[in-house]
């Protein structure tokens, strides 16, 4: 892919396993909430992990996969204080300050649209203190459709006034830059190296990068090449 940053105007940044490190997100849901569920319960952890892991996956590609309160009345748990306990695992990706240093130099808006529920914004935007620095914060929550839907991109522009030609996506999810690229948004980024603890993962479909940092062109120049 050539990259000429001339071509576009918006940018759209998801947040989980994107700009920020998934390890948290994994170590939360596959650990810390088991630990604690089988505490509650007095269930045995090696029984509470498949059970959640099953329960988890019943609402992929739904909006209570990300909703805390659906999860918090499901399991009998405070999900976001339970967050709050092991926070220090949140992390921003390294290089994403960089891009978006270079995208407010360069008079891009920049929209961070996520599935993640409100709840876990605050606690996200609190804790790396990025929320500043997008020209927007979306919700699929406040849309009501997650990203995985192929009407979500057209709902977006009910809040974010882009030009699907003129826009670029990053994403860790292959899924949701397929709705995209059924909606017609040019630029689409696959972000392979989702978290710090993981090893980077290389989409067949998209373009893919380890970090933003290399979306940003040489000194003086508008174009950058990403290797397919």
């Amino acid at each position: 892919m050539i990259l000429d940053w001339n071509d576009i105007d918006t940018v759209l940044l998801d947040m989980d396993g994107t700009i920020l490190d998934r390890h948290f997100d994994d170590h939360f849901w596959l650990e810390h909430v088991p630990k604690r569920y089988a505490e509650k319960t007095g269930m045995p952890l090696e029984e509470a992990k498949p059970f959640l892991y099953a329960l988890f996956r019943s609402q992929e590609e739904t909006l209570n996969w990300t909703d805390l309160d659906y999860w918090s009345k499901r399991l009998g748990l405070d999900i976001p204080v339970l967050k709050h306990e092991v926070d220090h695992l949140i992390a921003v990706h390294p290089g994403v300050m960089e891009f978006i240093s270079f995208l407010r130099r360069h008079g891009k808006a920049i929209w961070l649209v996520t599935n993640a529920h409100a709840k876990t914004l605050t606690i996200k935007m609190r804790k790396t203190r990025l929320g500043p620095w997008f020209t927007g914060i979306v919700s699929a929550h406040d849309l009501g459709l997650p990203k995985e839907d192929d009407r979500f991109w057209g709902k977006l522009r009910e809040r974010v006034p882009y030009d699907p030609a003129r826009t670029l996506l990053g994403e860790d999810s292959e899924t949701n830059l397929g709705t995209a690229a059924r909606y017609g948004i040019r630029y689409l980024i696959h972000v392979g190296r989702f978290s710090s603890t993981a090893p980077p993962a290389t989409s067949s479909r998209f373009t893919s990068i380890h970090y933003f940092s290399q979306l940003i062109p040489p000194p003086g120049g508008t174009c950058v090449s990403i290797p397919d």
